[in-house]
C-alpha cells in the first residue's frame, strides 16, 4: 500500500498567509507546515480541504485510509443525499464539476405512513426551478474529492494512509505527530475524524448520546420503471424505509431502518428472499426490483459534543454530532459546518488575524450550535414519533401530514419545510449562498 503524499518542503511559501506560521518553538524540527491541519479524510474533511485550498489557504489532510481502498466497491456502499445548499458548497469548492453524470436530482419527495392513502408531497416547482438536492453514491463523491485535491496539490497536502499518534496544542500553535514519526506544525487543527474522534478525546470534550436500537440496511435496487427523480420515505413500525433516486433513472438507493435485533436475519437472507422483502416494502411503483449485489448495515444513534472547539481545535461533522438518517440531513449538517468554519478561517487570515485564535473559533461555534441542536431535536422527535405502530399516534401522524399537504393556511409552513430540506434556511455561509469565499 502506497502513501499519497503531496507535501511541499517546510520552507516553501504559504501563499496569501504571510505572518501566520506556527510559533518558532513548535515549528522547530517540524517536517511539514500549513495554516490548517485536518485530521480525517472522510467526505466532510476532504470537502473542507477543497474549500480552503480553493481560497488559497494551505492545509494538510491526514487520512487513515488509502485513496485506492476508499474507491473499492465494498469499502462503503452508502449513498448521500446532498441538499441544494450543500451542492452550492461543492460547486464553490471546485468539487461539483467532477460529479457530472453521477448525481440523481430529487425533484419530488413523498412521505407516507405505512399503507395510509394520506401522504405529504413536496414538489420542487413550488419553491423554484432547482431540485431539492441530489443523491450521490459515496464512492463517486470520494473520487470527485480526490480529483479536486490533485488540482489543489500546490496548496493542499493529502497524507494517506496515515494516522495521528500525538498532538500538542498551545497558545503558539499546533504540533501533530504522525505514525511514521514526522511532525506537522500548524495554527489550527480540525477534527473531522468521525464518531470515535481522536481529536475530540484529546481535548477531553465529552459527548452525550444514545442508541436507537436500530440499524440502517443499505443497498441499491435496479428497477423496470424510471423513478422520475422521486424520493420516497415510507414510515414503518421498525423505522423509516427510504427510496432515493440515483442517476440514470433505473437505480434507487435503499436506506432501510430496522430493529437491531433483526439486522443479522435480513443481512443473511438468500438473495431471492431478500428481493421479496424489498419488493414488498417498495410496492409496484417501480415495477420489478432487483437488488444490486452488496448489502451494508450501520448502527443508528444520536451523539452531540458538549462543545465544538478547544485550544486551537475545531470539530466538524460526526466528530461534533451524529443524528438519525430519518431526514437525510447528517452530511448536510456537516457540510454547513465546513462552510461556516472555512468562512471564519478565511476571513481571519485576510485581515491578518490568527485563524486558530479563541475568538475566531467561538464565532464558528456560536454560528453552528443552534442549527445543529435544532436538527438533532427534530430528528430525535421524528424517530420516536414514527418508529412505532401505536394506533392513536399513527392516526395523528397521517392527519398531520395530510393537513400540511392540502390545507391552504398551512402552505407557508409546507414551503418552509421544503426550504429546510434544501438546506437554505437560517444564517447561511457564503458558500451555501453560492458565493465565493
Amino acid at each position: 500500500m502506497t502513501t499519497h503524499d503531496t507535501s511541499r518542503p517546510t520552507d516553501a511559501p504559504a501563499s496569501g498567509t504571510a505572518g501566520h506560521r506556527p510559533s518558532p518553538a513548535l515549528a522547530t524540527g517540524a517536517d511539514l507546515q500549513a495554516d490548517i491541519i485536518i485530521v480525517g479524510g472522510g467526505l466532510a474533511g476532504l470537502t473542507l480541504a477543497c474549500a480552503l485550498g480553493t481560497a488559497g489557504v494551505p492545509c494538510i489532510v491526514i487520512d487513515k485510509d488509502a485513496p485506492d481502498d476508499q474507491l473499492l466497491p465494498d469499502f462503503d456502499g452508502r449513498t448521500t443525499a446532498i441538499a441544494y445548499g450543500s451542492g452550492m458548497v461543492l460547486e464553490g469548492a471546485g468539487i461539483w464539476q467532477h460529479l457530472e453524470g453521477q448525481v440523481g436530482p430529487m425533484l419530488d419527495i413523498r412521505v407516507t405512513d405505512q399503507n395510509s392513502p394520506l401522504f405529504l408531497h413536496y414538489d420542487h416547482r413550488e419553491v423554484g426551478d432547482q431540485p431539492f438536492g441530489w443523491i450521490i453514491e459515496n464512492r463517486h463523491m470520494r473520487r470527485a474529492l480526490f480529483r479536486r485535491l490533485t488540482e489543489l496539490a500546490g496548496t493542499v497536502t493529502h497524507l494517506a494512509p496515515m494516522a495521528v499518534t500525538g498532538m500538542v496544542r498551545d497558545g503558539g500553535g499546533v504540533l501533530v505527530t504522525l505514525a511514521d514519526g514526522r511532525r506537522v506544525a500548524g495554527r489550527l487543527v480540525v477534527g473531522a475524524d468521525g464518531k470515535k474522534s481522536f481529536c475530540r478525546d484529546h481535548a477531553g470534550i465529552r459527548q452525550i448520546g444514545w442508541s436507537y436500537q436500530q440499524h440502517a440496511i443499505v443497498c441499491t435496487l435496479q428497477h423496470e420503471i424510471d423513478h422520475g427523480g422521486v424520493a420516497v420515505e415510507l414510515f414503518l413500525p421498525a423505522g423509516p424505509f427510504a427510496m432515493l433516486p440515483l442517476a440514470g433513472g433505473h437505480h434507487t438507493s435503499i436506506v432501510w431502518t430496522e430493529r437491531s435485533r433483526m439486522v443479522d436475519f435480513y443481512m443473511n437472507l438468500p438473495e431471492p428472499r431478500f428481493q421479496a422483502e424489498l419488493q414488498a416494502r417498495v410496492g409496484d411503483w417501480l415495477g420489478r426490483v432487483t437488488p444490486v449485489p452488496g448489502r451494508w448495515s450501520w448502527p443508528l444513534g444520536l451523539s452531540h459534543a458538549e462543545r465544538y472547539t478547544d485550544t486551537r481545535l475545531a470539530l466538524v461533522s460526526e466528530s461534533a454530532h451524529g443524528m438519525h438518517p430519518i431526514a437525510g440531513q447528517g452530511l448536510n449538517v456537516g457540510i454547513r459546518d465546513v462552510a461556516a468554519l472555512a468562512e471564519v478561517v478565511v476571513d481571519a487570515i485576510r485581515v491578518g488575524l490568527d485563524p486558530g485564535a479563541a475568538d475566531v473559533l467561538e464565532r464558528y461555534q456560536r454560528w453552528r450550535r443552534f442549527d445543529t441542536v435544532s436538527l438533532l431535536a427534530t430528528t430525535d422527535t421524528l424517530t420516536r414519533l414514527f418508529s412505532n405502530d401505536i394506533a392513536p399516534l399513527a392516526h395523528a401522524r397521517r392527519l398531520g401530514m395530510a393537513a400540511i399537504d392540502r390545507l391552504p393556511p398551512l402552505q407557508p409552513m409546507k414551503k418552509l419545510l421544503m426550504r429546510h430540506a434544501m438546506g437554505i434556511v437560517g444564517e447561511l455561509p457564503r458558500l451555501v449562498r453560492g458565493e465565493a469565499l
